[in-house]
């Protein structure tokens, strides 16, 4: 299996070539957010649903850990989580090594 930093570079270039740019890490949450969502916006997404949508995946992620499961949807469609476990404190660069390795898993998935 190929080490991490490769897996990470890969994900990145096929970001890059489907976005035509490479997303930052804001960008990357919010399209697994609309994707996990599972329908496109028929006008933009105001401040708020733009962070529930960087929150539906960031707990879409970490449930590939275990710290989420899914609680099903609200009556909007909009996915919902249940905590399962305490996530750890971690350095900040800790936390985004983390979330690096549950989103290229979630794209080797998808």
């Amino acid at each position: 299996m190929e080490n991490f930093e490769q897996r990470w570079v890969n994900t990145e270039t096929m970001l890059r070539e489907r976005f035509g740019k490479l997303p930052d890490m804001e960008g990357i949450l919010f399209l697994i957010g609309v994707n996990e969502l599972g329908r496109m916006p028929r006008r933009k997404f105001s401040k708020e649903q733009k962070q529930d949508l960087m929150h539906i995946a960031v707990c879409t992620l970490l449930s590939q850990m275990g710290y989420y499961e899914p609680a099903g949807r609200d009556d909007d469609g909009w996915p919902h989580f249940n905590a399962t476990q305490e996530i750890p404190v971690r350095e900040m660069a800790q936390q985004e090594q983390m979330l690096k390795e549950c989103i290229v898993r979630y794209f080797e998935q998808a």
